[in-house]
C-alpha cells in the first residue's frame, strides 16, 4: 500500500509520525472518508467543503490553506491497486510539546491512504441488517468529524457484541444517528431523517439520498425522529460513504416492517447505483 504523508508518497511501512503529534497525544485532528469508484472520487466537492468546515471548527484552516487536495488524492489512487476505494484523509495539528493550549508555528500532519470498499452483500436485498438502540453518550459537537472516536467505537462494539452491525443512538428520546452512519426511517411512504445540527454528522451520502429523493418525487422530510417512531417505522436505513445505504430489518431483536428490505429502500438503492454509474 502506498500512502501520502506530509508531501510524500511512500510505502505504508515507511510512514511514521512523532509520538508528540497532537493527534496521538490529544486526538487533536479531523478526518474525511471519500469513496472512489473506478478511480473517480464521488462527491469530492462536497467532501472537501465538509473538510474545510471541520478545519474551521477546530481552528486549523490556516495550517493547510495552500494544500491542493484533489491532485494529491487522485495521485494516491493511481499509485494503489485499481478498484473501488475509500480514501481516508487525516489532518492533525502537528507535533508540539504536550500542552492543552493551541501551539503557534506548528506544521499540520497530513496523512491519506486508500482501503478497498467491499461491494454490497449479495443477500442484502433479501436480509438487510440488524441494529440496536443505545443512549447517545457522545459529546455535543458530533457535527465535527474529529479523530477522537472512542465513544463511537465503544457504542459500535456494543452493537457487534449484540449480533448487530450498528447502534442507532438516542438522545433525549430522539434518534440522532448511528455510531458510524446517518439514519433514515420510512413511515407511510414518507422518507424522514433528523435535521443537521450539533448532534449528528452532516453526511455526504445522507445529503445525496435527499437529493435523489427530491429529483425522483419521493416524499421526504428533515425533522426529529422520536424513539417511538423509530421502533414503529415501516423501514429504517443507515447511510455512510463506504456502506452506502443499508436496510435495517431488525431493531432491538424485533423485525422492522415485515422483516425484509422495504420497497422504498429498493427504489433508493437502485437510484443510488444509477447515480454512481453515471458519474
Amino acid at each position: 500500500m502506498i500512502v501520502f504523508l506530509n508531501g510524500e508518497f511512500l510505502p505504508v511501512e515507511q510512514a511514521h509520525v512523532s509520538v508528540l503529534d497532537r493527534g496521538f497525544i490529544f486526538g487533536d485532528g479531523i478526518y474525511e472518508v471519500i469513496p472512489a469508484y473506478n478511480g473517480k472520487l464521488l462527491r469530492l466537492e462536497q467532501h472537501l467543503t465538509r473538510l474545510k468546515n471541520n478545519l474551521d471548527a477546530i481552528r486549523l484552516t490556516d495550517a493547510v490553506s495552500d494544500m491542493q487536495w484533489e491532485p494529491v488524492l487522485k495521485e494516491l489512487l493511481s499509485r494503489n491497486e485499481p478498484g473501488d476505494m475509500g480514501v481516508y484523509l487525516h489532518v492533525t495539528r502537528g507535533v508540539a510539546p504536550r500542552d492543552h493550549t493551541l501551539p503557534d508555528g506548528v506544521s499540520a500532519t497530513i496523512f491519506a491512504m486508500c482501503n478497498p470498499i467491499a461491494p454490497p452483500a449479495r443477500d442484502l436485498k433479501n436480509k438487510g441488517v440488524a441494529a440496536i438502540t443505545l443512549e447517545d453518550s457522545r459529546w455535543k459537537n458530533c457535527h465535527i468529524k474529529a479523530i477522537s472516536l472512542l465513544p463511537n467505537i465503544l457504542l459500535r462494539q456494543q452493537a457487534i457484541d449484540a449480533g448487530a452491525v450498528e447502534a442507532i443512538l438516542i438522545r433525549d428520546d430522539e434518534a440522532t444517528e448511528g455510531a458510524a452512519s446517518n439514519v433514515f426511517i420510512v413511515k407511510e411512504n414518507v422518507l424522514i431523517t433528523p435535521p443537521k445540527g450539533p448532534f449528528l454528522l452532516p453526511g455526504i451520502t445522507r445529503d445525496l439520498v435527499l437529493e435523489l429523493a427530491a429529483k425522483n418525487n419521493v416524499l421526504h422530510e428533515e425533522r426529529t425522529i422520536k424513539a417511538s417512531e423509530l421502533h414503529n417505522a415501516d423501514e429504517i436505513w443507515l447511510t455512510s460513504s463506504t456502506k452506502e445505504i443499508l436496510p435495517v430489518t431488525q431493531l432491538d431483536g424485533k423485525p422492522v416492517g415485515d422483516g425484509s428490505p422495504g420497497p422504498q429502500w429498493l427504489k433508493m438503492f437502485t437510484l443510488f447505483q444509477d447515480y454512481k454509474s453515471k458519474v
